[in-house]
């Protein structure tokens, strides 16, 4: 089953409350927040009532707190990859 991930990438102070409703029935409180939903016509159209204030893109399947925390996780920089004589 395919899932819609969306992110909230701009705020909603100053719109109209039909707007802040939309967002608010996606589940999307705060900036850079991802929620994920199942695709079907319904949240497609709410989704086209905010496409400039998120992203979306569609994945497989739902991904878990700890599994977006390490995608965003930076690379560490560095590798050992044999431990140097002493």
């Amino acid at each position: 089953m395919a899932f819609f991930k969306v992110t909230l990438l701009r705020s909603a102070i100053g719109l109209p409350r039909k707007t802040s409703g939309v967002l608010q029935a996606l589940g999307l409180r705060k900036r850079m927040r991802t929620v994920f939903h199942p695709v079907n016509p319904q949240v497609a159209g709410q989704i086209m009532k905010v496409k400039e204030l998120v992203a979306v893109s569609e994945v497989e399947r739902e991904m878990s707190n700890a599994e977006m925390r390490q995608l965003r996780r930076p690379d560490s920089g560095y590798y050992v990859e044999i431990a140097a004589p002493r």
